[in-house]
């Protein structure tokens, strides 16, 4: 017996076309905000709390403003065990932020985040798309200075 488009729940009807529309989002504006999560709501028949859930569920998207370079620090076990607390203690020296901030001048934001896929370079973060491995607080200061 098949189901009406109505009947099917939206995590498999909608999930990929609100993510495909988010990541647009995000791209565009550099945040999905309150106006376009209504918007992919309405164009998709759905509440715009169940696009709200997806926004905040991945962490590469934000529902709050960015800078122009995200900082993304690895928090899962191999980084852990390969002293990641060194590069979120030697950012947070260097830009002067904590994770999950922002600079005064938007330039960096500051996030811990699951796997990067540089488990094979832990420590590591990514800075962008760009992965950075291996780190030790001299190489996060250099790296971070060419992001001027």
């Amino acid at each position: 017996m098949d189901k009406s488009p109505e009947e099917i729940p939206f995590h498999n009807r909608d999930q990929q076309n609100v993510l495909v529309m988010l990541e647009e989002a995000q791209y565009e504006a550099g945040c999905v905000s309150e106006a376009r999560i209504a918007e992919v709501a309405e164009s998709l028949d759905v509440s715009q709390s169940e696009v709200y859930g997806v926004a905040t569920f991945y962490s590469f998207l934000s529902v709050k403003p960015l800078g122009r370079n995200v900082i993304r620090v690895c928090k899962s076990l191999p980084c852990y065990l390969k002293n990641s607390r060194m590069i979120i203690e030697s950012i947070a020296a260097e830009l002067g932020i904590k994770p999950g901030e922002t600079t005064p001048d938007m330039k960096f934001s500051f996030e811990l985040t699951n796997c990067i896929g540089g488990c094979d370079k832990a420590p590591a973060m990514l800075i962008n798309s760009d992965v950075h491995g291996d780190l030790t607080p001299e190489k996060i200061a250099q790296i971070l200075k060419s992001y001027d």
